[in-house]
């Protein structure tokens, strides 16, 4: 976060990790420009600043033009979703340097949010009430668990999955991240509700993810109720197939169908879910340290 006038202009960075192997392996590559962007505006929009721009960093080992054209949809597509301006990017060839056929993208995010507006979790207190939005899948992290899952299941990507009729493994797993932007910004300025926190469940999932809204010398956990939400199939699938993965591990690696958590103070709980009914009620902020599922 930078200071600047009267606001902080507020930046991020991030990639897609090895869902691109997923993508390559398919020869799809719409959706991964969509995952790109989410990646980096869902994190911003935590501090509640609003995505302005986006820039994008695309190389590979020689140019496949109708490759980097997916790729780039998939990015316009984003952007339009979050509203914010894809403003340039960068595309590099480096013979020799990548696989034939693969690439490998980088994203960059700027929004802006007033000083008096943001979201850093310092009003957080105890009895503060969770609510999560849901994920479309595992999003963009994990994914290699979730290859060597494959792997040692046998399971190839246009094998149907048992969960939902018509889907393949492989659509299922390419589904691009949520952008969650138009829907925080419309619960943070929805009158009546206090937004408090807000958290991207992405690597490290909810023990690591969660706990790092509490400022510094708060003694603040969080109680989270399994039966709040139905994990979805797809995560029950991996663990299975991956010869019982333990639950906390599942819990660390993946969002486990919840894509982003909000705190907000208990009294204004009733308005946040009249503002967006759809969220799901978690849990609450509690005393002592650490995500307690129960």
């Amino acid at each position: 976060m930078v200071p600047f006038g009267d606001s902080f202009l507020v930046a991020g960075t991030d990639g897609v990790g090895t869902k691109l192997k997923l993508a390559f392996e398919l020869g799809k590559h719409d959706t991964i420009g969509i995952d790109l962007v989410a990646m980096s505006v869902n994190d911003i929009i935590t501090s509640g600043a609003k995505p302005l721009f986006f820039l994008d960093y695309f190389a590979t080992g020689k140019l496949d033009v109708d490759q980097a054209e997916a790729v780039v949809k998939g990015i316009v597509e984003g952007c339009r979703q979050s509203e914010c301006t894809l403003l340039g990017g960068e595309t590099a060839e480096m013979p020799g340097f990548y696989a034939e056929g693969e690439y490998d993208v980088a994203g960059f995010a700027v929004g802006a949010v007033q000083r008096d507006a943001v979201i850093d979790g310092g009003r957080i207190a105890e009895g503060d009430v969770l609510l999560g939005f849901p994920s479309s899948g595992v999003h963009s992290n994990g994914f290699s668990l979730v290859r060597r899952i494959l792997e040692v299941s046998g399971t190839r990507l246009g094998e149907p999955a048992p969960w939902e009729e018509g889907c393949t493994f492989g659509e299922a797993l390419l589904a691009p991240t949520v952008i969650y932007v138009r829907r925080l910004l419309d619960l943070i300025g929805a009158q009546g509700v206090d937004v408090r926190g807000v958290v991207h469940i992405t690597g490290g999932g909810f023990p690591e993810n969660i706990p790092r809204i509490v400022p510094k010398g708060k003694d603040l956990g969080f109680r989270i109720r399994r039966d709040a939400w139905e994990v979805p199939p797809l995560f029950r699938w991996l663990q299975q197939e991956g010869f019982g993965v333990a639950e906390d591990e599942m819990f660390r690696t993946f969002n486990m169908g919840i894509g982003m958590l909000v705190v907000v103070g208990r009294e204004s709980a009733d308005a946040a879910r009249a503002a967006d009914p759809e969220a799901l009620v978690l849990g609450e902020v509690v005393a002592g340290r650490g995500v307690h599922l129960v």
